[in-house]
């Protein structure tokens, strides 16, 4: 199988592409055997531990992802006869944590929004793990120079050929960095720096500039738990490779995930639709020789049940076309979780349960669906002691409903339990109601919203 990793295919897009000027090709790195471009990352970064001794014959590859790596990993492993073990968020697809078992990695469930100096963050506890195993070898993949290398001698090679040198532009998302790095890099040296590489980026990541907030594309972006003390950057992303980065939004790069696959045929992830997203405003912006390259990391079938699900969508805000935005929820319709149990029972009052969310240092900031990690009631907290944090005392998530939706779809859906629904639009919180208003003669969430 690892001589299948590689050589995938540049698709030019054209129906999502209307009225630009520019080219837009996509590199579909689905096409990989284990299905995603971290096929090249992974076999590089084994090879290079056998070569250097650090992967012993019998050893245990150990690494901390979100799934496409360690699915990766775990199909070399399978290859070449190695144990993995793999530990993912919480947040990780279904459908991605379901591939690693059938590849027979061993799969550790880690919370996702954890600060990076945590025990059981995602790669403190993967790193941790590999130290305490006889034999055990960690990928690292966030600071391995393999990773790297495997985009600087394979990707960025085969998009040269694939152009025959006409690319101009090179377009990807930012996860650990090393796609971007490592052909951005080749590309820009081969074209005698003629290769602009641009890096796409999810709105709040900081990488681009944003607060760190959770976003919802999955792979890409870079998070920063409030609680982190030192926000240090992957090795594998060198920003002086970088000649521009394009923040793309939630709802662009969701929306242009389904679109790809409705009007191009094009199954690909989000992190892809980030890609081609940032891609398409950009070729927009140039000129009839211009070629843009988007890579598509992975395919569309890891995310089935999220981007692709009406459902999911839906209860996120985003509506068919967005509608008018209705004003972001006032910071007293959530709790922080560095509430106290004290502070929180005065904002809850006698009224009804709200969302427990991290809270970023800008306060003026719009709250957004994934920086919801919980909610609280007065029952919960009954047996607290007032000095405690709320975050020690979650209760299961609120119900979402999108400002969009039919009021009478939402109350048909709701468990007997649920007291409150958080309304959303766009990916951002903009209300939480109590059950009781969704008793009015309004048609659609929205109408309820003060």
């Amino acid at each position: 199988m690892t001589a299948l990793v590689g050589r995938t295919p540049l698709v030019r897009l054209r129906r999502v592409v209307r009225g630009a000027p520019a080219a837009v090709l996509v590199k579909v790195e689905a096409a990989n055997p284990a299905g995603s471009s971290k096929d090249r990352a992974a076999l590089s970064m084994v090879r290079a531990a056998e070569a250097s001794g650090a992967l012993a014959p019998g050893g245990v590859i150990f690494e901390g992802s979100s799934g496409n790596t360690g699915i990766a990993l775990a199909m070399i492993g399978a290859a070449l006869g190695y144990r993995v073990v793999v530990v993912v968020p919480d947040r990780s697809s279904q459908e991605k944590l379901a591939l690693l078992r059938a590849y027979g990695a061993e799969v550790v469930v880690t919370p996702a929004l954890l600060p990076a100096e945590h025990p059981d963050q995602v790669r403190a506890l993967a790193a941790r793990l590999a130290a305490e195993t006889p034999g055990g070898w960690y990928a690292g993949q966030y600071d391995n120079p393999a990773n790297v290398d495997a985009h600087y001698s394979t990707t960025g090679p085969e998009i040269w050929a694939q152009t025959e040198g006409r690319v101009t532009h090179l377009v990807a998302g930012i996860g650990t960095g090393g796609t971007l790095t490592g052909a951005g890099r080749y590309l820009r040296e081969v074209s005698g720096d003629r290769v602009q590489v641009v890096g796409a980026d999810p709105e709040s990541s900081v990488f681009g500039g944003g607060s760190g907030r959770p976003h919802l594309v999955e792979a890409t972006g870079r998070f920063v738990h409030p609680q982190t003390r030192a926000d240090v950057w992957p090795r594998s992303f060198d920003p002086a490779v970088t000649t521009g980065m394009r923040r793309v939004p939630d709802r662009a790069a969701i929306m242009t995930t389904r679109a790809l696959a409705r009007e191009e045929g094009l199954l690909v992830g989000a992190s892809g639709g980030l890609a081609v997203a940032a891609a398409v405003a950009l070729a927009h912006t140039l000129g009839p020789d211009d070629v843009v390259v988007a890579v598509a990391p992975d395919s569309g079938r890891s995310y089935l049940s999220k981007y692709f699900d009406d459902e999911w969508v839906s209860q996120r805000g985003f509506g068919p076309d967005g509608g008018p935005a209705p004003a972001v929820a006032p910071a007293s319709e959530t709790i922080a979780h560095t509430t106290t149990v004290e502070q929180a029972r005065v904002a809850l009052g006698q009224g009804h349960a709200l969302p427990v969310v991290l809270r970023q240092a800008d306060q003026g900031e719009p709250v957004a669906v994934a920086q919801i990690i919980g909610s609280v009631s007065l029952d919960g907290l009954r047996a607290a002691a007032p000095e405690e944090l709320v975050a020690d005392h979650l209760g299961p998530a609120l119900p979402l409903a999108g400002a969009h939706e039919p009021v009478s779809a939402v109350r048909e859906r709701l468990a007997q339990a649920h007291d409150a629904v958080v309304v959303t639009h766009d990916g951002l919180v903009v209300a939480v109601l109590p059950v009781s208003e969704l008793d009015s003669r309004a048609e659609v969430i929205g109408d309820l919203v003060p």
